[in-house]
């Protein structure tokens, strides 16, 4: 199997090309790439394959096989690789998801994509939706306990359920024993990815992010989407927020007018490579 390893801030991917790759168990072969000592490494596989409704669709499957609904850095991965391996000459296209057909605008530099924006559209903030246990209209600074301790969240789907978590100190978090707890907290009946926030001033948040299915990551960007919105809906920032990750930076805006967030990343090449499966 030819592929191509790419990332978006350090969110890193094993990218297969199914106009002309046939794969017949993406999850098997998402785990064997994913491991980072007898694979390639990554934080799992994202195929690229036609569309009926958009000018690709993206499948994209976690570390430990489970299928994902959406990944910002992933999408925008998807995107340059369409254009720099000519699949398309298109500077604006749709990505069809499984939670929805998205839009990309491409920036291009000497014949490359480095940046991409993304139309990740609405957040969803109904409990049901996200889902999230919980009777209120919104789930927004609301209370829980994990592990003993007590927290207040935010939650939000971005295409994927997010609970958003505002802390003192996110660097000395012990991440690898919290975010479990979140993760399988019965009060998330799909599971759920768990951003862990510092706002640095009325314009920017540092987070970590604990992904269901891959643990912790560099970087998340339909968590980064999430976490915006929740630090507007909570009162702490305004405008176009800069999300730093472990990874590097993205750019999120969220137009409340016609309810629709952007996200504006780097997308870059690792590799291409070849694996026996």
């Amino acid at each position: 199997m030819k592929f191509t390893k790419m990332q978006g801030i350090g969110n890193d991917y094993v990218y297969v090309n199914c106009f002309k790759e046939k794969i017949d168990d993406p999850a098997a072969v998402a785990v064997r790439v994913s491991d980072r000592h007898f694979g390639v490494g990554s934080d799992g596989l994202i195929l690229i394959l036609p569309s009926d409704t958009a000018d690709f669709r993206m499948a994209m499957y976690n570390a430990d096989g489970s299928e994902g609904a959406m990944c910002g850095n992933g999408i925008r991965c998807v995107a340059k690789y369409v254009y720099d391996y000519g699949l398309t000459d298109k500077t604006v296209i749709q990505v069809e998801t499984k939670s929805g057909v998205k839009e990309l605008a491409l920036t291009v530099e000497e014949g490359k994509v480095s940046q991409v924006r993304v139309n990740m559209g609405a957040p969803e903030l109904s409990p049901a939706k996200i889902p999230v246990v919980s009777q209120k209209d919104r789930v927004v600074d609301e209370p829980i306990q994990v592990d003993g301790a007590d927290y207040r969240m935010t939650c939000i789907s971005m295409g994927n359920p997010h609970a958003v978590v505002y802390l003192e100190d996110v660097k000395g978090l012990d991440i690898e024993k919290v975010g479990p707890k979140f993760e399988k907290h019965p009060c998330f009946p799909d599971r759920v990815n768990t951003e862990f926030v510092r706002v640095l001033d009325r314009h920017t948040v540092e987070m970590r992010v604990w992904e269901r299915g891959s643990g912790e990551t560099l970087a998340c960007g339909t968590g980064a989407c999430a976490v915006a919105v929740a630090s507007i809906l909570n009162g702490y920032v305004e405008g176009e927020v800069t999300v730093k990750l472990l990874g590097g930076d993205l750019r999120i805006s969220w137009d409340q007018e016609n309810n629709l967030v952007y996200m504006t990343g780097p997308a870059a090449v690792v590799f291409d490579g070849e694996i026996e499966l």
